[in-house]
């Protein structure tokens, strides 16, 4: 099982990027990939995640509205569209393999098993 996350770089205040999480060694019909994120300093947090099926999705309060997540499943990737970002949003953006098909609590860290090596967002004027 591999995850490799990618598009992360500087961007301005308002600005966008969108990162992309290609993935191997599993399905993206039978897990959920969530996105986390961790900031200098402080935890790392839960902010997104997509399930199977309908396309479930999890959204954290501070990114409801501005991110949005989507998966291709032809190209076993999945994205993390990433719209009005603000200074606080600069992190390490990491993707990853839940255990789960489905989770209503897709934002807790040990419902994953396998890990991204991280995308560096950097929001800054």
């Amino acid at each position: 099982v591999q995850l490799q996350a990618s598009g992360g770089g500087l961007a301005q205040p308002g600005g966008s990027l969108r990162l992309s999480c290609e993935i191997s060694g599993f399905t993206l019909d039978y897990y959920t990939v969530g996105w986390f994120r961790q900031a200098p300093g402080k935890e790392r947090e839960g902010i997104s995640c997509i399930s199977v099926g309908a396309g479930n999705t999890f959204y954290a309060d501070s990114v409801k509205g501005r991110f949005t997540v989507s998966r291709n499943m032809a190209q076993s990737t999945v994205y993390l569209q990433m719209n009005s970002l603000k200074p606080e949003d600069t992190a390490v953006y990491y993707c990853a393999k839940s255990h789960f098909k489905y989770s209503s609590t897709c934002y807790q860290e040990y419902e994953y098993d396998s890990w991204g090596q991280g995308t560096l967002v950097t929001v800054s004027s």
